[in-house]
């Protein structure tokens, strides 16, 4: 009997140390491991940054559709524009021009 009464004794000093413990540690993984957790953060940081710079390229990709659009309207036609348009839309060329081809997303220098 004395031991059982000393196994109760133990265990009242005990229970209350590692119910703590217990919850710390439950809290502590959600902290990191949870749904928002430090690692859910992390990820969610690195996504906005790729999204900023998919809309930088963007937004700099609209900006020049808008700037060709700009020189194509009536009120302010831009005939190279124009004569480059036809030449890309109908493939149309006369035999004395002399037609230089740039890759894409690449401006001639001056």
């Amino acid at each position: 009997m004395a031991v059982l009464h000393e196994i109760k004794d133990r265990a009242r000093l005990i229970a209350l140390p590692v119910a703590i413990f217990c919850l710390v540690a439950y809290f502590g993984y959600h902290a990191v491991q949870g749904e928002r957790g430090l690692l859910a953060w992390l990820a969610v940081n690195q996504e906005l940054a790729q999204a900023r710079s998919t809309q930088t390229a963007l937004a700099e990709r609209r900006a020049d559709l808008e700037q060709r659009v700009i020189m194509l309207r009536p009120d302010s036609l831009d005939r190279d524009m124009l004569d480059e348009r036809a030449h890309a839309i109908l493939n149309y060329g006369r035999k004395d021009e002399v037609i230089i081809l740039l890759p894409k997303g690449r401006t001639p220098t001056p």
